[in-house]
């Protein structure tokens, strides 16, 4: 039982954000070639669901 949990973390901490890696930069290649378009909007959409980006860092003063 915790073997299964163990592979279920593994899954989500190193697949899920490389999937939604390649998905940012398929749709990044994609406007590239072709400008934008239905397609590579979906991905980047899809990208951002699992994986947002962080616009800015906020500064901490202690």
């Amino acid at each position: 039982m915790i073997q299964k949990r163990i592979g279920q973390w593994a899954v989500m901490a190193v697949a899920v954000p490389l999937a939604a890696a390649g998905a940012r930069r398929i749709s990044h290649t994609i406007e590239a070639r072709r400008g934008p378009s239905g397609v590579s909007r979906m991905l980047s959409r899809g990208a951002d669901l699992l994986r947002p980006q962080r616009t800015k860092r906020r500064r901490r003063f202690w």
